[in-house]
């Protein structure tokens, strides 16, 4: 009993109300983004819906990050399309069903920790672009699909109404709060805009122009496809590519949560229950998916911070598509695109902008590319990864053209050469610059008191030294090394040839 209550986060002071509430906000902003993205994948309207219904409510309730949200979320199943139109549906659930294994042993095996290594100039570039593609993804609700299926805008009276709609529920989301934050200000614009629509029969677009999302339970299937080598090898890549694209953007978010509510959740965690919502995916007919950092933020700004939000949204989802179908298509798409629209601006970091003066250009460049990568490519996977790169690439230059060396020679004409800053792969050349062999005399000792042997092009770099001495029938002796330094060099004696003077009392900082 102990331990579901605290699964369900009921050890703590809930506020039950700003929950409820805050779930039922995010089940609304969900549906849309559901739908439009599992139309776009050329899928059943439901299996979006059901992406939602069980990736938020497995998350919610094993996941390692109370507030969180995840669902049927477009960066995932926009690596499948190409998938889904060659192969069809059934490749698609199995597909899913794999990535969800990648993941579960990703949080298994403790991997997920290394988001961390993420910069934060790349979250800043992460969300920055993110807030772009939310927001011009509610740009293009004001388009409509005629007869003959050509989409173009809205005109006259229908974009007049709509645009005048999306601007109420902006200014009720804005300044709601002022009032009061007892009731979240999403909700407040919904139900207002939706007033005022039914109440004066205003003609606007709303949820059933998307699709209809009546439906009934998802039921349980093994995805029918060959269980063949040929068909893993079909499957394989796809699913790996989808895993790392959940995962990113569901540890991004993670940290995201962590940083507004100045507390800690699990990487792990939340990888195992990304996994596991997947994988429930596959065999009961969803499109999968992963966190969504603007679901998450219309919660944690209704104010949730617990996981009871992402329940009450995920059975919210259920009823929806049972019994509420025939209300929920009547709500303006103009109340969720200002919602949705307001997630986009505070989603914005703005203090980059304030900031980007007192940057360094390096971290700038950082920033833009990931940006620009995720809007225009819209694979927030790749941004990332081509961010971090980037970041550790300059952070290698840097520490290359830190390497120093300070020679003299002592009284019995042995020469010293004392070593600061880190040798490794980008500081080896700059390293062996500083050293002359053939002028040197017969000893030479390299001091490391103030440097590391970071990696096996440094130990290379040390043969090579120490060779060149030995041809010329002189000794080079390391000295003051690390116990991690001279680990390194044990391990590599097999194929080296270094003389290491023993330190007996010698102590140094240990490697952070």
């Amino acid at each position: 009993m102990r331990n579901t209550l605290q699964l369900f986060d009921f050890s703590k002071k809930i506020n039950y109300k700003n929950e409820i509430l805050a779930g039922f906000t995010v089940a609304m902003t969900m549906i849309p983004e559901s739908l439009s993205f599992a139309i776009l994948a050329g899928l059943s309207p439901l299996i979006g819906l059901y992406a939602a219904f069980m990736m938020g409510l497995v998350t919610a309730v094993l996941g390692g990050r109370p507030g969180m949200v995840s669902g049927g979320a477009g960066a995932t199943i926009v690596v499948l399309i190409a998938l889904i139109k060659s192969h069809g549906v059934e490749y698609l659930f199995a597909t899913v069903v794999l990535a969800g294994i990648f993941q579960l042993l990703v949080g298994v095996f403790k991997l997920g920790k290394f988001v961390r290594l993420i910069p934060q100039p790349v979250m800043y570039g992460f969300l920055n672009g993110l807030a772009v593609i939310i927001f011009m993804a509610q740009v293009e609700q004001f388009k409509v699909v005629d007869a003959q299926g050509i989409s173009g805008w809205l005109q006259g009276s229908s974009l007049y109404i709509m645009l005048a709609l999306t601007a109420l529920t902006v200014a009720i989301v804005y300044f709601f709060p002022k009032i009061t934050k007892a009731v979240p200000a999403s909700l407040v614009a919904i139900i207002v805009v939706f007033a005022i629509v039914v109440g004066f029969n205003i003609n606007t677009k709303t949820v059933s122009d998307i699709a209809s999302i009546s439906g009934n339970l998802p039921s349980f299937h093994i995805p029918k496809i060959p269980f063949s080598l040929e068909t893993l090898q079909i499957i394989f890549p796809y699913a790996m590519i989808m895993a790392g694209v959940g995962l990113i953007e569901s540890l991004l978010t993670l940290s995201m949560v962590d940083e507004i509510t100045d507390s800690k959740g699990s990487a792990n965690k939340e990888s195992v229950a990304q996994g596991l919502a997947n994988i429930t995916n596959g065999f009961f007919g969803g499109m999968g998916g992963c966190a969504m950092v603007a679901q998450t933020l219309v919660n944690l700004n209704a104010g949730s911070r617990a996981r009871l939000s992402g329940i009450f949204a995920s059975l919210t989802i259920l009823v929806i598509i049972l019994v509420g179908a025939p209300f929920i298509e009547k709500i303006p798409m103009a109340a969720l695109v200002g919602v949705m629209m307001m997630v986009a601006i505070s989603t914005f970091q703005w203090v980059s902008i304030r900031i980007v003066n007192k940057m360094p250009k390096s971290d700038i460049f950082v920033g833009v590319t990931v940006a620009l990568i995720t809007i225009l490519l819209h694979n927030l996977a790749l941004a990332v990864l081509v961010g971090v790169i980037i970041a550790a690439l300059v952070f290698a230059w840097d520490n290359a053209k830190r390497i120093r060396a300070r020679t003299y020679t002592d009284d019995l004409g042995v020469k010293y050469y004392e070593i600061s800053g880190p040798l490794f792969f980008g500081s080896v050349n700059a390293f062996t610059d500083k050293f002359d062999p053939k002028n040197d005399p017969d000893e030479v000792v390299v001091n490391f008191k103030d440097s590391r042997i970071v990696d096996m092009s440094a130990i290379d770099a040390l043969d090579k030294l120490s060779k060149k001495y030995s041809q010329l029938n002189k000794k080079l002796v390391l000295k003051h090394l690390s116990e991690d330094c001279r680990k390194m060099l044990k391990n590599a004696e097999a194929v080296i040839e270094i003389n290491v003077q023993d330190d007996p009392t010698y102590k140094v900082m240990p490697a952070k």
